[in-house]
Formats: structure tokens, C-alpha cells, sequence
């Protein structure tokens, strides 16, 4: 039988997290339940607050008379985090459920973020329709919004509270019986404006037997395909798309943060690399872009999306900090030039053509890149253009079978 785990404040939520353990054992299903709060829970949890605080080096008691309700949720928080993931390697479960404002949705996500991807995990929050980055991160977990507080078992909770229920239900109960063929995986970043590029050479790798994951470089997609390269999953790098780095250094909205470009060479594992989009930095909506970039060179993607094209000083740093990046590789790296363009609207007649900020890019690479440890390989075409596209696909097939 299945078993699902809950966890929450069962001191505070006792009635709420009473009705979805018994939706879920109604289902045929069993429960396994963990109190993530402070005070005596309203029923028995299978795994109680003083042993979530233990595992975090703390006693429930001392926590409890501090009345410090963040220092609670941090310490809760990180004892969640450890003590989940081994619960799950015992067998105690195969999916997670919960239910909170933002400090049960902080106390519980942390742990599911900790469990493998693809194991079922469901979070019903009040704060799943606003910026869910801090809670997901990387993972796969489903965030469903409550509509109204996790405070009292009524006729829109139920509704919300039995939908969530029976969602985990089926992601538990049915599986996929077809067993895809192993082929070698293969990482790939993409954007809007390199998209043709990375369309031909998925489609040259995988005629080639390799699996090629398409990540979307808006900030949590390059994080995500770090951490992905970080645990092992990926077995070849197509790393076209690094404009996260324009929005690192100038501020834009789409950041990867300060470890995007490290995952692969530290690991040892094969990466072709571009430039691809490094001509903009993205903001939100046109009114949105900070005042200190008016008179810049703005182009409004769509209705909620603005670029600014980077200038020639920004390149110069930018390459500077791939080039500082690449140099951690171990082996098996190479750097590609698009010497016509960057992306489909910095090409000639288009608004961001600009032939002298991608010449200052193109030579902070060349001047910064350890050549022993990263070969460069400069294009008389864009980026866009299918020979560019095949000729990096078979440079990674080329550097995958050494």
C-alpha cells in the first residue's frame, strides 16, 4: 500500500491536517505524519516536534519557552530538511503533502526541496500565487494556491483542502508503465532570441541517440540545470544561452546567481559554450525598468518582458566573468564565437545589432581564457544560423566520446 506523508503544525492546523488524513486513508492510501510545530499536536504524529528538533541539535522544550516563533521556524526548518530525506530512504513514504501560510510553507518546503525529483510533493500555501522561487528553488514541487488562510476546515478550504488530496492520490497510486530507452543526457540552455539554434542541434543530437533537456536561461533554469549537472544527472553540456550572466552583473531580473558556469567543470563533465543573448539584460514591463537605465537602448520583448542592450563596458565585464568561469574547468571545454551575432536581434537591421559591443565581448574572452584548459572556436556566422547549431552539437558528441 501507499503511503503519504503529511507534515505541518499540528498544534495550530490540527483540524485541517485531521480532514486530509482522513481524505487520503479513505482513498485506500496510508499516512505517515511529521508535527512541524512548536506546542502538543491535536493528534499523534507518527514522528513528533521534539524528534524534527533533535535532528536539527535542538530540544522542543527550550525552543518552545524562547517564544520565538523565527527562530522556531528556522530551527524546525532545518531539522525538516535533514530529518525528511532519510525518512524517505527508510521507505516511511512515497509522497509528501502540506499545508500553510509563509511559515509552514517555510518549515516544510525545505525538506521537500531535499527529496529526489519526480517523487510526488504538494504544498498548499497562501503564498503559491506570488514568488514561489524561494520555496521551489529547484525542485518539482506543486505549489496550489489555499485562496483562503489554512485556518478552519469550511466550504472553500474543504474544496482546496480535497483537491490537493486527491491530486498527491494519483500521482502516488498511478505510475508509468512505459520505460523510456537510457541514451546519454545532455543539458542545453535556450532563450527566445537563440531558440532556431537550439531547435537544430536538439534535433542533430538526438538523431544521434542523446536525450537533450532544454533549459529555459531565465534565472531558475540555469539554476536548476546546475544542480541537476551538481547531482549527476546530466552527461554533456550545450551551455549556447548564458545571458544570465548580463542580468548577474548589471541587475536584471533574470539572474542566475554568482555560480552559474561552475557545476559542469568541476565536475568533469564535457560543455560546449556561447555567448548566446549576452546583448540584453531583462526587466519586467516597460515602466518597470529602473530609472537609473533611462535613455537606454530598450526593446519590449512582449508585455511583461524588456531588454536593454548591454553596452560596451558591460561586455567587457561580462566576458571577463565567463572567461573566469571557463577557467575552472578541469578538461573537456570549448567556447564558440558567433562572429555575426548573438542572438536573433543582434544581427544586421535589427535593434540590437552591435557590431563594437560584441568585438569588446568576443576579446575579453579571447584575452581571459586559460587556452590550455578551453578551447575557443570563432564562427564567420550567428548564432541562429544551422552551422552553428550542428557544428557545437558535434563538438559536444566530439569531447562525450573522448
Amino acid at each position: 500500500m501507499k503511503t503519504i506523508a503529511i507534515a505541518g503544525t499540528f498544534d495550530t492546523k490540527g483540524a485541517e491536517f485531521s480532514y486530509v488524513k482522513e481524505l487520503l486513508e479513505g482513498l485506500g492510501l496510508s499516512t505517515f505524519t511529521i508535527h512541524t510545530g512548536v506546542f502538543e499536536p491535536a493528534f499523534k504524529p507518527d514522528i513528533s516536534n521534539c524528534e524534527v528538533a533533535k535532528a536539527a541539535g535542538a530540544d522542543i522544550k527550550a525552543l518552545a519557552a524562547k517564544k520565538d516563533r523565527a527562530l522556531a521556524t528556522e530551527i524546525l526548518s532545518k531539522g525538516m530538511e535533514k530529518l525528511v530525506p532519510e525518512l524517505y530512504k527508510q521507505g516511511k513514504f512515497d509522497g509528501i503533502i502540506s499545508f500553510g501560510g509563509s511559515g509552514g510553507t517555510s518549515l516544510v518546503t525545505p525538506a521537500m526541496r531535499a527529496l529526489p525529483i519526480g517523487l510526488p510533493k504538494v504544498m498548499v500555501s497562501t503564498v503559491a500565487s506570488g514568488n514561489t522561487a524561494p520555496y521551489i528553488g529547484t525542485s518539482d514541487i506543486v505549489m496550489m494556491p489555499s485562496v483562503v488562510d489554512v485556518s478552519g476546515v469550511n466550504s472553500i478550504s474543504t474544496k482546496i483542502f480535497t483537491n490537493a488530496a486527491f491530486a498527491i492520490a494519483g500521482m502516488v497510486k498511478f505510475e508509468n508503465s512505459k520505460v523510456l530507452e537510457k541514451k546519454p543526457l545532455v543539458a542545453a540552455t535556450m532563450f527566445g532570441v537563440t531558440t532556431p539554434c537550439i531547435n537544430a542541434a536538439r534535433e542533430y543530437l538526438e538523431d544521434r541517440g542523446y536525450e537533450v533537456l532544454v533549459f529555459h536561461a531565465t534565472g531558475i533554469g540555469g539554476q536548476t540545470m546546475e544542480a541537476l549537472i551538481e547531482a549527476g544527472f546530466i552527461e554533456g553540456v550545450l551551455d549556447i544561452t548564458t545571458t544570465e550572466w548580463a542580468d548577474e552583473i548589471i541587475g536584471g531580473v533574470l539572474n542566475a546567481g554568482p555560480h552559474r558556469l561552475e557545476a559542469a567543470g568541476k565536475n568533469h563533465i564535457p560543455q560546449v559554450v556561447s555567448v548566446g543573448a549576452i546583448d540584453m539584460c531583462n526587466f519586467g514591463p516597460y515602466d518597470t525598468v529602473p530609472k537609473e537605465f533611462e535613455g537606454r537602448k530598450l526593446y519590449k520583448h512582449n508585455p511583461t518582458v524588456t531588454l536593454m542592450r548591454t553596452t560596451v563596458e558591460e561586455n567587457e565585464a561580462i566576458g571577463k566573468k565567463i572567461a573566469e568561469k571557463l577557467n575552472m574547468a578541469r578538461e573537456k571545454t570549448a567556447l564558440f564565437l558567433p562572429l555575426k551575432g548573438i542572438s536573433s536581434i543582434d544581427v544586421e537591421g535589427q535593434p540590437f545589432y552591435g557590431p563594437e559591443e560584441d568585438k569588446v565581448l568576443f576579446d575579453a574572452l579571447r584575452n581571459g581564457v586559460n587556452r590550455n584548459v578551453v578551447e575557443i572556436v570563432e564562427m564567420d556566422c550567428a548564432i541562429n544560423d544551422v552551422e552553428f547549431a550542428e557544428t557545437t552539437a558535434q563538438k559536444l558528441i566530439d569531447l562525450m566520446s573522448i
